[in-house]
């Protein structure tokens, strides 16, 4: 029998509840998921790739011991090149991506519409946001900590001690 292997790429700076939800989901739906942390050096990440896989690593950790993935493997990978390359080379035949609202959607249809383009056999799949999670973003999370506000509705304990230590670094937190 033929493994199924999805990916779930992104930044993730920070992991948040909602890249969480969307990870436990998609492992349902596939037998490998690999998480693809992106360099994405463009979108100017305030940690680095080390720590962002190490953190996305934690997360993926505690799905696994809470048995939320099933019998699916669940992998954190960094990868640099195109999106469709990384998913070929892992011989993954759907990509997954996470819609909050409709104004992600316009973006995620263009980039899956590109995606189509450049192979035709690897899929997108979108999922939507859970309950509670539409409005959780990494810019707004890091926006909130940034300026001292509670951000542990948003993100895992050992996310919020890593930002923090990030804000320190990079001082733009006080307290």
């Amino acid at each position: 029998m033929k493994t199924r292997i999805g990916v779930y790429p992104g930044t993730f700076d920070p992991v948040t509840s909602g890249h969480v939800d969307i990870i436990r989901r998609a492992s349902r739906l596939v037998d490998h998921l690999v998480v693809g942390v992106a360099q994405n050096i463009g979108k100017n990440p305030l940690l680095s790739l080390e720590e962002r896989c190490a953190m996305l690593q934690a997360e993926v950790d505690e799905v696994l011991k809470r048995g939320q993935a099933g019998q699916t493997i669940i992998t954190v990978r960094p990868f640099g090149s195109l999106l469709v390359h990384f998913a070929a080379e892992l011989g993954a035949e759907v990509i997954f991506r996470g819609l909050r609202a409709v104004s992600d959607f316009e973006f995620e249809f263009q980039m899956a519409m590109m995606n189509a383009t450049l192979t035709d056999k690897i899929e997108t799949v979108f999922l939507m946001a859970g309950n509670g999670e539409h409005f959780v973003s990494s810019r707004f999370v890091k926006e909130i900590g940034m300026l001292g506000g509670d951000i542990s509705r948003f993100v895992s304990p050992n996310v919020a001690k890593k930002l923090a230590a990030a804000f320190a670094r990079v001082g733009n937190h006080e307290g």
